[in-house]
């Protein structure tokens, strides 16, 4: 064993003692502070693992009238929580509760700071996924031309729609994106941007030459957004004032451009990104591309959010399925009241066949 291993033990048993006798609270910190360092996780799932675990403090506090220490909160515990968040909450945000419980006591017993884990015989409530909004192609090709004109705005919003429509990235990666994240020089008339997903996985996606042809236009005209009153920054998309653009200036503007072109006001970003990989699927692409642009880690994550239409899966089962290219039969005279394709069974009893008992 190493000199290091040797001062780790000691180190975890005596953390392990101070976390086990010590509040929740603690261990809630520690885990927090995983999730940041190790996990590498995003600041939403932080933020909302984070919330969950001290909404399960507050409420085993309140029962027992003072600190939770680990030892105080089983299953029971959990089942009231649950019981008592669910009047107010949908399946989904509960699962995510439940979710946040059993990763907190998975991590703690990993690094032998707990010996029980009173989440692991709760079952997950059933969610039921519903697959986001989406655009047929002609509305979502009217959606990204809605921003018209030669003002700096206009063509601000044109890049930014084409970029989403484009690429299919998340709404935070694309606020996330700078000058230099972008290429627009490729010899054939496509770019490509690297953007920063979840987990900070870097992932480098395609852009189209519409995409490219509204970035340069826009571009060209960036540097009127610049405000010499506040800080410099390499934001790629700039709002009016000169800062980078918010994730709610972004719905915004998808929501005037969708009421605009498809007389929907309540369309959200991520109809666009759906739109893409819907519209690559029924296009031929095939799912592990579509997983490696959406940046997705499962790719059941991907089925779920690229669905087909009938018509389209009717199309591909005629080309594909044997029996779809199959002549049909022909059809027989049957005598009546026979079933057809079957011929009338002779009466009598059958000969016998030689050498037969």
């Amino acid at each position: 064993m190493s000199a290091t291993a040797k001062l780790a033990a000691p180190a975890r048993a005596v953390l392990a003692i101070h976390v086990a006798e010590g509040s929740l609270s603690g261990a809630i910190a520690r885990f927090v502070s995983y999730l940041e360092g190790e996990r590498r996780a995003s600041a939403h799932t932080v933020a909302a693992y984070a919330r969950d675990l001290r909404t399960l403090e507050r409420f085993v506090g309140e029962r027992a009238g003072g600190p939770v220490a680990l030892a105080d909160v089983d299953a029971g515990a959990l089942r009231a929580w649950l019981a008592a968040v669910s009047a107010h909450c949908v399946a989904a945000s509960l699962s995510r509760k439940l979710s946040a419980a059993r990763a907190l006591y998975r991590y703690l017993r990993r690094e032998q700071l707990c010996d029980h884990d009173p989440s692991r015989d709760l079952r997950m409530p059933k969610v039921v996924r519903r697959l986001p909004a989406m655009l047929d192609a002609e509305a979502a090709g009217e959606l990204v031309t809605t921003a018209v004109g030669d003002e700096v705005l206009a063509l601000r919003n044109a890049a930014l729609l084409e970029t989403l429509y484009g690429s299919g990235v998340r709404l935070a990666e694309l606020c996330r994106l700078d000058r230099a994240s972008i290429t627009l020089a490729a010899g054939d008339g496509l770019g490509e941007a690297r953007v920063l997903g979840k987990g900070r996985r870097e992932r480098t996606v395609p852009l189209g030459g519409r995409a490219v042809e509204a970035l340069q236009a826009y571009l060209a005209r960036r540097g009127e957004l610049v405000r010499p009153d506040r800080p410099p920054t390499d934001a790629l998309f700039l709002s009016r004032r000169g800062g980078r653009l918010t994730p709610r200036m972004v719905e915004v503007v998808v929501q005037r451009a969708g009421a605009l072109a498809t007389g929907r006001a309540d369309l959200h970003p991520h109809a666009l990104r759906h739109s893409c990989a819907t519209h690559l699927l029924e296009g031929g692409a095939d799912l592990r591309s579509i997983q490696e642009l959406l940046g997705h880690r499962s790719l059941s994550t991907t089925q779920r959010y690229t669905h087909t239409s009938v018509e389209q899966l009717a199309r591909v089962y005629d080309a594909a399925h044997p029996l779809a290219r199959r002549a049909p039969a022909t059809p027989r005279d049957d005598a009546p009241g026979q079933a057809p394709g079957r011929a009338p069974r002779a009466r009598g009893r059958r000969p016998r066949r030689e050498g037969a008992p």
